[in-house]
């Protein structure tokens, strides 16, 4: 910086840099699988990036430079940190219908995270706002988690970021055969887990038959249809419901699954839809003995054409908390949709 020019005020930080945050929190959720230790870090960011502003030379954009200190302070907090997975991540095979629960609040979980935190808005355009939603998604975000905290760094800003192996290679200290080597083999892992990557296809809104078929889902729950419900999914369709370790493989399982082991009866089930990791979700609530609805599970559902090929059913109401999704339902509610408005 020469003489003649003048460093960033700190007053002017706000303005610089808040227009970043909400692509910060989806970066940190990336690096980490969870949504609180996401809105951490980025404060941690935002405070360390306030400390050095006055020293900040210009040399990259803002945006690149709170990215460098984000990416930074989640590798330091990753350290000795256990992975976050899914069930179907622990290594254990699957599941039938009928065997014990196997609750596990000791595993750190992988979190769903709302759309309206973490999505890009419509007013960003259309293919900007799909690209936000592929690069959440669940089974992305749980690929993710199957690689070591610098590996995941160099896959997100290479293949998620698009950024310069030479520019990662500057943000993380080290060479760019190093960052070569690191996406190399980042891309070897994600193909295991059958995640390669970020889909850059256009992510389209739900079709005519898929809105149809998410009516039926809806009502199926309502109605403990359980034959409507297999119905609607895929043959090897599956589902895992953290902090419950088992997971369960193939439609008539998971139907086995929900008429025995599922304590809501016929009209105990109402749900209230929403948006996850780029994907439909709804909150389920399930009748309580004062006639009113409480919180049971929040679904994050996965389609494949008019069919739901995966279902992660979150426990614990602080999903609900981190949704905004109502803390009870009054017995008289009556669900306006199935679909939620994307954000």
């Amino acid at each position: 910086m020469t003489a003649t020019e003048t460093a960033p005020e700190a007053a002017e930080f706000p303005q610089d840099a808040d227009q970043y945050r909400r692509e910060l929190l989806a970066h940190c959720y990336r690096m980490t699988g969870s949504v609180h230790d996401a809105e951490d870090l980025v404060q941690e960011t935002y405070l360390r990036a306030w400390r050095a502003y006055h020293s900040f030379e210009g040399r990259s954009s803002v945006r690149t430079w709170l990215y460098r200190i984000a990416t930074n302070v989640c590798l330091t907090a990753l350290e000795g940190k256990d992975r976050r997975p899914l069930p179907t991540g622990l290594g254990q095979p699957g599941s039938t219908a009928g065997d014990p629960l196997d609750r596990r609040e000791e595993v750190p979980w992988l979190e769903p995270v709302p759309d309206a935190m973490v999505g890009a808005t419509q007013a960003a355009g259309p293919e900007a706002a799909a690209e936000a939603r592929e690069s959440i998604r669940l089974a992305f975000i749980a690929a993710l988690q199957h690689l070591p905290a610098r590996q995941r760094a160099v896959l997100i800003l290479r293949d998620v970021l698009r950024w310069k192996a030479a520019e990662v290679a500057e943000a993380l200290e080290t060479s760019t055969a190093a960052v070569n080597s690191a996406l190399q083999r980042a891309h070897a892992q994600m193909e295991k887990v059958q995640a390669s990557g970020v889909d850059r296809d256009t992510v389209a809104e739900p079709t005519a038959e898929q809105k149809a078929m998410l009516e039926r889902y809806v009502q199926a729950f309502w109605d403990k249809d359980i034959d409507a419900i297999v119905s609607m999914l895929t043959q090897d369709a599956i589902w895992e419901m953290p902090p419950f370790a088992g997971w369960y493989q193939g439609a008539a399982n998971i139907g086995r699954l929900i008429d025995t082991q599922c304590p809501g009866g016929v009209h105990d089930m109402r749900m209230v839809p929403t948006l996850a990791n780029g994907q439909v979700a709804y909150g389920l609530y399930m009748r309580h003995e004062d006639g009113g609805y409480l919180p049971f599970h929040l679904q994050v559902l996965t389609l494949d054409g008019d069919r739901v090929t995966h279902v992660g059913a979150f426990f614990g109401d602080d999903v609900f908390r981190t949704f905004g999704l109502p803390d009870s339902l009054p017995a008289d509610y009556e669900p306006r949709g199935a679909l939620p408005i994307p954000v």
